[in-house]
């Protein structure tokens, strides 16, 4: 039975928001798809309504706002007062910091961050006045832990993270029942790595291991679902990423310089001729589709994302066991007396 809600996903034209914006349309929920390349949206429609959903795609640039306010007024008129709004649109540069020029860095916070920040308050001008909605950040575990070659996406990744708990606070604050939450994502297999501007000499990769847009996309609808838990960890591989940046950052910061460079390049030399998509879309009469180039070694489901899912349930068993444990002891030393 579906929720027949008003979704909307940014960056929806290919990877996890294209997964993403499906898996809203498969519990029956009406989805507005907003990105800038055409042939992706016109493909992730056809998904949608593949699926029996209904969908509205919306050309847009989200690091404009006037765009991004416009789009969700369209969404508005056309689908309905908006209950969820997933920001997920961004783009990087894969190049050491001083490869990278200032312009360059400067639109990579512009798509990656003021866009978070555009959409969000796109979103509240809807929510708000109605008391209700929810807003999910699509993060990453560089939200807390920067990894050379991609200064510019974790700078940003950083800023959303900062932001949105900012804001959070401030909702708590005003008792109102919009809620905000973030989803910080692994390495996943989309077609980013073929399509973001690159300056490496070999081709991009996510640094194993390596993870289905549909494990990601899993994620970030329960906790549209559940928007009262502030964070949600998707992957083994975040998990211990942020465990090891709390307590170990001096150790992590050399781990990274040694392995960095290596793990986030294939064996293949880069494309000279591969399209970037940082100024303009790069599906210029191609659609990417969901997957990357990485079928072969993506994991198809995350233990974790089950765990983090059934948080309680998991904090109740631990209590009962540290309970059961300690009581056992005791019973054994009174014994023994």
């Amino acid at each position: 039975m579906g929720t027949g809600q008003v979704v909307v996903v940014t960056g929806a034209s290919g990877g996890v928001g294209r997964a993403t914006a499906k898996a809203f349309a498969e519990r029956g929920d009406r989805v507005a798809v907003i990105a800038r390349g055409e042939h992706g949206l016109k493909g992730v429609v056809e998904d949608i309504e593949a699926l029996g959903g209904r969908a509205l795609a919306i050309e847009a640039d989200v690091a404009n706002y006037a765009e991004t306010e416009e789009a969700a007024q369209r969404v508005a008129e056309q689908l309905g007062p908006i209950d969820i709004w997933v920001n997920n649109a961004f783009t990087s540069v894969f190049a050491p910091f001083m490869r990278t020029q200032p312009e360059e860095f400067k639109r990579v916070t512009e798509v990656t961050y003021l866009g978070y920040v555009y959409g969000t308050r796109a979103a509240l001008d809807h929510m708000i006045p109605r008391g209700k909605g929810t807003v999910v950040q699509v993060g990453s575990a560089l939200a807390y832990r920067g990894i050379p070659l991609q200064a510019a996406y974790c700078g940003a990744k950083h800023a959303i993270q900062g932001f949105n708990e900012a804001l959070r606070c401030e909702l708590l604050h005003d008792r109102t029942n919009v809620h905000l939450t973030m989803v910080q994502l692994p390495a996943v297999n989309t077609p980013q790595f073929d399509w973001l501007l690159s300056r490496l000499p070999r081709k991009a990769q996510p640094v194993p291991p390596i993870y289905q847009p549909e494990v990601a996309a899993q994620a970030i609808v329960h906790a549209a679902g559940h928007p009262r838990r502030r964070e949600y960890w998707v992957g083994g591989s975040t998990v211990g990423t942020l465990v090891a940046n709390k307590f170990i950052p001096g150790l992590l910061d050399r781990y990274l310089a040694r392995t960095g460079y290596k793990s986030q390049q294939t064996s293949k030399e880069t494309d000279p001729d591969r399209p970037s998509n940082l100024w303009q879309p790069a599906d210029d009469g191609r659609d990417f589709g969901t997957h990357g180039r990485f079928d072969d070694r993506a994991k198809t489901r995350s233990p974790q994302v089950w765990a983090s899912q059934h948080h309680g349930l998991l904090t109740t068993l631990g209590f009962s066991a540290v309970a059961t444990a300690v009581g056992a002891l005791i019973a054994r030393r009174r014994g023994g007396r």
